[in-house]
């Protein structure tokens, strides 16, 4: 492998690394702030913090869209190259409906199946986050969330897992390993919700977008069935607020 292949690979693993610890970085600095605005006290810190989330994962959305800009420019490539084309014979109209078919099911399953089962496996095997608290609590901030949420990670989270990382790695390792490595890195993203819930959007949802980005070449179908999914869990937290 030359240099510049040697290059291009380093950037798949940062890229894949700089989510979850940007994540991580913004829940510290948050905290110290809120720690500062209270003098210190360890109620208030807890009961900010996860108030502001929100915001914070509208910051880690832009921060990471401007990310995978320069990645993709540092590389010469275009949105094009890593999945925004479809192959000969098929529509964007098709791809967009096999996506939305799936996601909607997906995320009306979610309210009576998934998160009675994440939180099911948290009273009984045990996880690092209190049973039961993975639906942000949205507050005032219902429209950063819906924008971070539904707008951008949609878009940035599978150009960077699906597009951009699939199609750099599977050039190296193959399908298997490549499939594996990115589920691990999209369930590492979500690691605010437990471990539970990394095995759910890393194992679980995670398969279903790269297969369906490996079985249909294009990025249009992962696309629509993450942004549909969000679109239900937000009309879902909505509800539940």
């Amino acid at each position: 492998m030359n240099t510049e292949s040697n290059k291009n690979l380093k950037r798949v693993w940062i890229l894949l690394a700089i989510p979850p610890i940007l994540f991580f970085v913004l829940i510290v600095i948050s905290s110290l702030y809120f720690g500062f605005v209270s003098r210190g006290d360890a109620a208030a810190i807890a009961e900010s913090v996860p108030r502001s989330m929100p915001i914070i994962l509208l910051l880690a959305q832009i921060i990471l869209l401007f990310v995978l800009i320069f990645t993709l420019r540092k590389e010469n490539l275009t949105f094009a190259d890593i999945g925004w084309r479809l192959q000969t014979g098929q529509s964007f109209q098709v791809e967009m409906l096999l996506g939305s078919i799936i996601g909607v099911g997906l995320g009306l399953l979610y309210p009576p199946v998934f998160s009675p089962l994440v939180e099911t496996l948290q009273k009984s095997v045990g996880d690092y986050v209190p049973p039961g608290e993975i639906v942000p609590a949205l507050g005032s901030y219902i429209v950063p969330f819906f924008i971070a949420n539904v707008l951008l990670a949609p878009f940035v989270e599978e150009n960077i897992y699906r597009g951009y990382a699939i199609t750099k790695l599977r050039q190296r390792y193959g399908q298997g390993l490549t499939l594996l490595t990115t589920c691990v890195f999209f369930g590492l993203l979500h690691w605010a919700g437990g471990i539970w819930y990394m095995v759910l959007t890393g194992g679980f949802l995670g398969v279903i977008l790269a297969g369906l980005f490996m079985w249909r070449k294009n990025i249009i179908v992962p696309f629509t069935l993450h942004l549909a999914l969000n679109i239900v869990e937000f009309i879902f937290i909505l509800q539940n607020t």
